[in-house]
């Protein structure tokens, strides 16, 4: 084998892992977007700003990464190939816009302490969902402790909420 090729082997899996492209790391603001972009379906400023607002909770949380890449890259938790597949670039000023607006401190205020969600639409057989809002296409809820659901089935869905 050639003198430093597994080493630079490793390294690129390593990078590959990380999300990270060969010469380019992304920046809290793309990995943002890509979240917002896949999850959302671009359907209404609502539904990206519910996202980031999850994105948010979770890196503050201390229980994900602390960083926007580092929660949205995570394994399973979010679309798959999200931080490699293409974006359509039509939709890139709306996403951007919301994207920006969530890592400078805004909030949907409905998300409260929401770190989890699913395609609106779907259920499931668990008894700690505690539904807050339902927007953009998803259905938005906390984990608790069963008898602290007080809202086990998903509200009506809201938009119009962060409107700009």
């Amino acid at each position: 084998m050639i003198p430093g090729f597994r080493a630079g082997l490793s390294l690129a899996a390593v990078l590959v892992l990380a999300g990270c492209g060969f010469g380019h790391r992304m920046s809290e603001q793309e990995c943002m977007e890509r979240a917002m972009y896949f999850e959302s379906n671009r359907s209404s400023r609502d539904g990206m700003i519910a996202v980031g607002s999850v994105v948010m909770n979770r890196v503050q949380s201390g229980q994900y990464p602390r960083s926007v890449c580092g929660v949205v890259g995570q394994k399973n938790q979010f679309a798959p190939g999200i931080m490699r597949r293409k974006m359509n670039l039509k939709t890139a000023p709306k996403v951007r816009e919301a994207a920006r607006s969530v890592l400078r401190g805004e909030r949907h205020p409905l998300v409260g302490n929401a770190m989890f969600f699913h395609t609106a639409g779907h259920r499931f057989p668990y008894d700690n969902m505690h539904y807050v809002l339902v927007t953009g296409g998803n259905a938005f809820y906390e984990k608790r402790r069963n008898y602290l659901v007080t809202r086990p089935v998903p509200p009506h869905p809201v938009e119009g909420i962060t409107g700009r």
